[in-house]
């Protein structure tokens, strides 16, 4: 059974990191001490043990232990044994690439299907997705494929910003990089909001947070959703 949080960010403007899930995450792991950490994403090119203290430091505060996927010399095996798993943000080129480089891809998948608990943010939202091909990030690094966990049937925008009409910015819009990825694809996308995140237990999906979520098909006009929306009919 699914049991996963999918997070679009994980610092909310005026608040710490992951404050704004602190409650949820309390009763989401609370059948782990520990929790794995995979810190590929590796956000502003931060090493991997800096960036598992940052996860540390938080976890503390709510009597969790975590321990980098990076520190083990048998990552599928540490996958395999682990009781609750968070991937953070950052770079999803570099995620997406070190996770096939480690062949921990197509095993991550299977534990989470299997239920283990999975909390994704930013990067680690994106690959719960059919592809990482609505993330945000810069190609900085070569991934085998685009292909991702698939673990829910559509793909995630996370950070989502809706245009400003007072700006004067002329570049593309979210909406209308989107737009683009349809005329070549198929797959639904979601917009998540900052502060905003997807709850999936088994094949029910729900939105919590603030904020509406935006809903993207290909040929169709874009529509706001909030959380009675049934995210399971997007496949």
């Amino acid at each position: 059974m699914h049991n996963i949080i999918v997070a679009s960010t994980s610092t909310v403007h005026g608040s710490g990191y992951l404050a704004y899930l602190k409650e949820r995450l309390v009763s989401f792991f609370a059948q782990t001490d520990t929790v794995l950490f995979i810190p590929f994403a590796r956000p502003g090119g931060i090493s991997h043990d800096e960036y598992t203290a940052i996860a540390a430091k938080f976890f503390i505060q709510i009597d969790k232990k975590v321990i980098g996927l990076h520190s083990f010399d048998n990552p599928i095996k540490a996958l395999n044994e682990a009781s609750g798993i968070f991937t953070g943000g950052g770079n999803t080129f570099v995620l997406v690439n070190q996770l096939y480089k480690q062949q921990c891809m197509a095993p991550l998948r299977e534990i989470i299907l299997r239920g283990t608990p999975y909390l994704g943010t930013s990067a680690g939202s994106n690959i719960c997705g059919v592809s990482m091909q609505n993330s945000n990030d810069m190609p900085i690094s070569y991934p085998p494929s685009f292909k991702t966990l698939g673990v829910i049937a559509f793909n995630i925008n996370p950070h989502y910003l809706d245009p400003d009409p007072s700006s004067t910015h002329m570049g593309e819009t979210r909406e209308t990089r989107i737009k683009e990825y349809h005329a070549h694809n198929s797959t639904p996308v979601v917009g998540l909001r900052e502060g905003s995140w997807l709850e999936v237990k088994g094949n029910d999906i729900s939105l919590h947070g603030n904020h509406t979520a935006r809903i993207f098909l290909k040929d169709e006009t874009p529509k706001e959703v909030d959380s009675a929306f049934d995210f399971s009919h997007l496949a």
